[in-house]
């Protein structure tokens, strides 16, 4: 295998089964003594069985001591980019959360609870405005607008601004949007790859 200079780093994804918070905080914190270095929480907001992952991601970073979390990922269609960063900026107050942010796949589920019915090359577009506004949230520049197509900020005073540089890990496949990855990203949450027969990965 050839080695690209990380350190590398093991996680686990957690199912936030709302019929049993419990076994769920206690998974959190069985594989934080584990010493596993992340745990990804999936965003489905408008999936009745799930805990919402913000509420679930608190929970978790204030139950444990080391394990540093992340959406896999942030469903940005429900989660508009200007609120989601101050969430976003309030978690990482321990130096352990990072933005897994995704456009969000299931678009008849997202339109059911007043997002946006998005085509692929639209979210696309919306994922790109949505990281650059997240940032400027980031640097907490007074007085931030954008005037983008999908977002816009009309001179918005950010804050808090984070205590840590946090990471944004997109969860997205294809050129187009793989190519947006590398400009504008930190990383890749490849959480689509169960979904798709060997031989197609990017």
């Amino acid at each position: 295998m050839p080695d690209y200079g990380q350190h590398l780093e093991f996680g686990y994804f957690l199912l936030p089964d709302a019929d049993d918070p419990a076994g769920v905080l206690a998974t959190a914190r069985l594989i934080d003594e584990l010493g596993y270095d992340l745990v990804g929480i999936q965003d489905h907001p408008y999936q009745p069985r799930h805990l919402d992952s913000l509420s679930l991601l608190a929970v978790i970073l204030g139950q444990t001591g080391r394990l540093r979390a992340f959406h896999s990922v942030a469903n940005l269609a429900l989660r508009p980019p200007a609120r989601l960063a101050k969430a976003v900026a309030s978690l990482a107050g321990g130096g352990r959360f990072e933005l897994g942010l995704g456009t969000g796949a299931f678009r008849e589920a997202i339109a059911s609870m007043g997002g946006p019915d998005r085509s692929p090359g639209e979210n696309l577009q919306a994922l790109t405005e949505a990281i650059e506004i997240i940032r400027a949230m980031w640097r907490g520049t007074p007085g931030t607008h954008s005037s983008g197509k999908y977002y816009q900020l009309a001179g918005l005073h950010p804050g808090p601004t984070p205590a840590h540089d946090i990471g944004i890990w997109v969860g997205a496949h294809g050129p187009r949007a793989l190519g947006l990855i590398g400009r504008a990203a930190d990383g890749w949450v490849s959480q689509t790859m169960g979904y798709r027969p060997p031989g197609s990965a990017p």
